[in-house]
């Protein structure tokens, strides 16, 4: 009789899941990309003195927030090819299902970093812009150089924290048919038929968990570098 829990599975089960994980990287990374592309349109939009604008991007944020991912990966999935036929006559049934899960992550992670950006931008004393034009800076320098540089140390943290949320959410991919990490997972168990099911998960936990890990230690090294030159005076 097969053994019901089998720890020597776990390290098998390593090198079947591994080779998938880049697409699951790969997934986030770009959801990052176009999510942080978004966000800081959404930001600008949070910050501008006309009133609508303000009211698109809160009311979108808000939207986002209050929708579960699976939820809005399903409605992305099924809902942009219907729209899609019905208004433009496009056929978008042959599109990779990837291409919809970056959709999703993109929108999700667009509203969260907006308001990363928002908040990064209005700690920082309005009076140091004012110093840069004062001393000869065109606006764009004074937000190039003085402004950005500080936002972006502000904001990492959090930053970080998020990257490591699309990864994580990346996980509910495999729901519409995308083989990732948990998509080839998945596989396995049916192809096991249904044995060595926590085995597997165990798996997938530990290479989510150093992942997490190794992403947490490069922000924070990232973080200490960028903050290096900026540590206050100190009177003697």
């Amino acid at each position: 009789m097969e053994k019901y829990f089998d720890v020597s599975y776990i390290w098998s089960a390593l090198p079947a899941l591994l080779p998938y994980l880049w697409i699951t990287i790969y997934i986030a990374v770009l959801s990052v990309i176009c999510g942080s592309i978004m966000g800081f349109g959404l930001a600008a939009a949070k910050l501008s003195q006309k009133k609508w604008l303000q009211v698109l991007a809160e009311g979108y944020t808000t939207i986002m927030r209050c929708t579960p991912s699976i939820v809005l990966l399903f409605l992305v999935y099924y809902g942009v090819p219907a729209f899609a036929e019905n208004l433009f006559e496009v056929n978008l049934q042959n599109v990779s299902s990837g291409v919809f899960v970056v959709m999703t992550f993109s929108l999700q992670f667009a509203a969260m970093m907006s308001e990363v950006i928002r908040s990064a931008y209005l700690a920082i004393d309005r009076g140091q812009f004012e110093a840069a034009v004062s001393v000869g800076l065109t606006p764009i320098q004074a937000y190039r150089r003085i402004i950005l540089p500080q936002a972006l140390v502000i904001a990492l943290p959090n930053f970080g924290n998020g990257f490591i949320s699309v990864l994580q959410e990346g996980a509910l991919a495999y729901t519409i048919g995308f083989i990732d990490i948990v998509g080839k997972a998945n596989l396995i168990i049916a192809n096991n038929y249904g044995t060595h099911t926590l085995e597997i998960f165990i798996a997938l936990a530990v290479i989510y968990w150093l992942l997490a890990m190794a992403i947490e230690k490069v922000f924070g090294l990232l973080e200490k570098v960028f903050r290096k030159g900026k540590q206050p005076i100190r009177a003697t």
